[in-house]
């Protein structure tokens, strides 16, 4: 393969995840996993930990042989100011997960998070639902109610612990345009029998729910995968409900970012899935 150029100079291709704390991301594994496949020897994915203070001064000192960032917590929002330009979809929620240097140096904001959990889905079987519930009001939430305006045609219901969060997911819905209705988190269980659950909430959080899901649960996308499962989703998956993990969004989401930084398409899902899988495995 011929490297491609910046400012007429081959450079080799270098792209990395920051975040603080970032030494548990497998974006590393599933980014080199890609490259491997795709024969690209030549490309390097490193991690690096850096917070809001320390970010512009890190990207003002990369060099032209960098192609791509990954970004995550707590740096979504805050690299949005350093940037040439934005995509809709990530201003649509303000948060960037992906940084692209253009050949001639611009800096391009990407959200693969929401796609991500779109194509997910898709390849779970769901393409469409007239209903769904979200459990959170984080950042999480907001992304999968991006997700919906392109998945669900009807009202999706969060459930929350706050008024505060309450009203700040009604906001993002008139934003995105989904039909938005907000519950106390201690009605969650009556969230369990909609055509599609997805689940934002850190580690442990939904435990209690594990005991109210019903006979026939339709499908739960819990976005963690590490522990994994977690008790809701053995339980849904023991009643026999589909169930989408944190890991398929992982992999989407980078599968959209690795073709973005390379050009290279389609990137290879299975070969990104199989090295996550083995590292959490081997984690465990």
């Amino acid at each position: 393969m011929t490297d491609t150029t910046r400012g007429g100079h081959a450079h080799r291709h270098r792209a990395a995840v920051l975040g603080s704390p970032v030494a548990h991301s497998l974006s590393p594994v599933l980014h080199r996993a890609a490259y491997q496949a795709l024969d690209l020897p030549e490309w390097t994915y490193d991690r690096f930990d850096v917070d809001e203070a320390a970010l512009p001064s890190f990207i003002e000192g990369l060099g032209a042989e960098w192609a791509g960032l990954s970004l995550t917590m707590p740096l979504k929002r805050a690299v949005i100011p350093l940037l040439d330009e934005i995509s809709e979809t990530a201003a649509s929620v303000e948060a960037v997960n992906t940084l692209v240097f253009t050949e001639d140096g611009r800096r391009v904001g990407d959200n693969s998070d929401i796609p991500g959990m779109v194509a997910a889905l898709r390849e779970h079987g769901v393409e469409q639902v007239d209903s769904a519930a979200i459990l959170g009001a984080g950042a999480t939430a907001s992304s999968a109610l991006a997700a919906m305006s392109r998945v669900c045609t009807g009202e999706v219901v969060v459930y929350v612990r706050s008024d505060a969060r309450a009203a700040q997911m009604r906001q993002w819905g008139e934003r995105l345009d989904v039909d938005v209705r907000t519950a106390r988190w201690e009605d969650a269980a009556e969230a369990l029998r909609a055509p599609l659950v997805i689940a934002t909430t850190p580690a442990g959080a939904t435990d209690a729910l594990a005991t109210a899901v019903p006979e026939r649960p339709a499908t739960l996308f819990d976005v963690l995968y590490d522990p994994w499962p977690t008790e809701l989703a053995a339980r849904w998956s023991m009643f026999g409900g589909a169930v989408v993990s944190g890991l398929d969004l992982l992999v989407h989401q980078a599968v959209l970012q690795v073709e973005r930084m390379t050009g290279r398409t389609p990137a290879p899902v299975d070969a990104m899935r199989k090295a996550g899988e083995h590292a959490l495995a081997s984690r465990r």
